[in-house]
């Protein structure tokens, strides 16, 4: 008879020793096999998203606006559906049924991709966006679930872990822009591109389900509120009912700002007459409004101040992605459309040219680890906020090459691919100076009470970020186009500055570098504010 199923992230009892080897690089085998599963589940989503912009604008012949605008949607979702994935796995699913759920919803979406149907089309969205919402914070929770409390190994396993992601982002992006490339293939290559995806998907969850119990056994079992009423139950009663009047107040302090953070988001989303964009931007003002309202409200002192600190750095990390996030859209497009794709005497397709970011992730990561290793040995490593300035200042400098080359694209001319690549490297080398350093950040200066909620807020963030990054990639010039009707306001600003591909541009340019000198006056202020923790 097989011995009942033991949560060993639940207690330090009855571990299996596999997950104390270090037959994996000195780490535990369970740690290469989140790293294969996770490595095809980017795969799946990066190949898709490679191609999703130019399936809509060469296929369905919609207008860029449009285009941008379902790929601003459903990259936004892709990023707010863990919270909600997360929620439920820590409740009730439990992380490893949480996983395989999402692995399989995940699959059928990208087949139904496949399929030369709107309908289908539809559908198929819909489901990544589901099943990645199962999936994605769920992989990386057991990442750190298989490590011990204190194991020094657990940061070096979760960069390994993060090389997987870009490894699986880079094949994901040649795979699938080689089929979605209708010079060479014609119209049914789109399809075979979205098959792929899914094959990608297929191949990481049959890794999973063939080793999970054999080098991650008890890993994911339990939820989170089942361990927190182990722990209740421990302290005793008392304990008990104090956690449950922390959690009454915590439902009225969050229910007023989601209703305050819906109103605001719902009239500024209507304004625009977009239905799908209100709806979007309501779902925004009830998370963050809530998460606003419960983190400040149910803090104070130092602990307050800190919070403080880390939702405005969540302004800069937002505009940072707002700006790079361009990579799927409209810098793809410019690939398509205004760049010279022979490339020593042989064509590009345009997608590849967003593996340039992984690929530089991959080689630069640990080039950037040991010189902040290096500076921190003579004490002269630069504050979290200083990284995430120098990060703001190669972002704005990588549009610079976008600038440089829309300018020649205006004059009707095919530009030169160095362009392209030469924005993708410094985007990176900025993603490389905020992103891994923001997420320790937020992991340092956030009250222990939230640090699970401040982490959703992060990745929020980034949904936030895609959100704005599909509204402004609509404005990319666009001949043959048929232009459309003046804006007012803000908007009217930035379409005036969007009548040329130089001027698009120049927009990021100026969102890059206005946010790091704003962000570089703000220096002082987040050291005050986080003084009380070495940040």
């Amino acid at each position: 008879m097989s011995s009942p199923e033991v949560d060993v992230a639940a207690t330090a009892t009855d571990r299996s020793p596999v997950l104390d080897d270090t037959k994996l690089f000195g780490h535990p085998r369970g740690l290469g096999l989140l790293f294969a599963t996770e490595m095809w589940e980017r795969f799946s989503y990066y190949g898709m998203r490679a191609i999703l912009v130019l399936f809509l604008v060469q296929a369905l012949h919609w207008t860029t606006k449009e285009a941008a605008s379902l790929y601003g949607y459903y990259t936004s979702l892709v990023y707010l559906t863990p919270l909600i994935g997360g929620y439920l796995a820590d409740r009730w699913i439990g992380t490893r049924r949480s996983l395989v759920i999402g692995a399989i919803i995940i699959s059928l979406g990208h087949f139904s991709l496949a399929f030369s149907s709107m309908k289908m089309f539809y559908l198929g969205l819909a489901l990544v966006i589901i099943g990645t919402g199962f999936f994605k914070s769920n992989v990386s929770t057991m990442v750190g679930q298989i490590y011990k409390p204190g194991d020094a190994r657990r940061d070096a396993g979760f960069t390994i872990f993060y090389m997987g992601i870009n490894l699986g982002a880079t094949f994901g992006q040649f795979v699938c822009g080689y089929f979605g490339d209708p010079v060479r293939w014609g119209d049914g290559g789109w399809h075979i591109g979205f098959a792929a995806a899914g094959f990608g998907m297929v191949a990481g969850l049959i890794v999973y389900l063939w080793g999970r119990d054999k080098y991650l056994p008890g890993i994911g079992l339990g939820t989170a509120v089942a361990r927190a009423k182990q722990a209740a139950a421990r302290a005793g009663h008392g304990a008990a009912d104090a956690m449950a009047n922390i959690d009454r107040d915590a439902w009225w302090q969050a229910l007023v700002g989601a209703v305050l953070g819906a109103g605001l988001a719902w009239y500024l989303g209507a304004a625009d007459g977009d239905v799908m964009q209100a709806v979007i931007g309501f779902g925004f003002g009830v998370l963050v409004g809530g998460a606003i309202s419960l983190t400040v409200l149910g803090t104070k002192g130092e602990e307050r101040k800190r919070v403080f600190a880390l939702f405005l750095v969540v302004v800069f990390v937002t505009a940072f992605w707002m700006c790079y996030e361009q990579a799927g859209s409209s810098m793809n497009l410019f690939a398509l459309r205004n760049t010279d794709l022979n490339v020593f005497g042989h064509r590009v397709p345009p997608a590849w040219f967003q593996s340039v970011n992984t690929i530089c992730i991959l080689v630069f990561a640990p080039v950037f680890a040991a010189i902040w290793s290096a500076l921190s040995k003579r004490g002269k490593e630069p504050s979290t906020a200083f990284k995430m300035v120098i990060g703001l200042t190669l972002l704005g400098t990588g549009f610079l090459f976008m600038v440089a080359g829309g300018r020649r694209a205006d004059t009707g001319v095919l530009v030169s691919p160095l362009y392209l690549m030469s924005a993708y490297a410094l985007h990176t080398w900025g993603e490389l100076c905020l992103s891994p350093v923001g997420l320790s950040y937020f992991t340092k200066v956030a009250p222990l009470k939230f640090a699970s909620l401040l982490m959703g807020v992060w990745f929020l963030s980034n949904a936030a970020a895609n959100f704005l990054a599909g509204m402004l990639a609509g404005y990319l010039p666009t001949p043959g186009e048929a232009p459309t009707a003046p804006a007012t306001g803000l908007a009217g600003v930035i379409q005036h500055a969007a009548a040329t591909n130089g001027g698009f541009w120049m927009i990021f340019v100026v969102i890059g570098f206005g946010a790091a000198g704003t962000m570089l006056l703000c220096v002082p202020l987040l050291k005050w504010l986080t003084r009380s923790v070495k940040a």
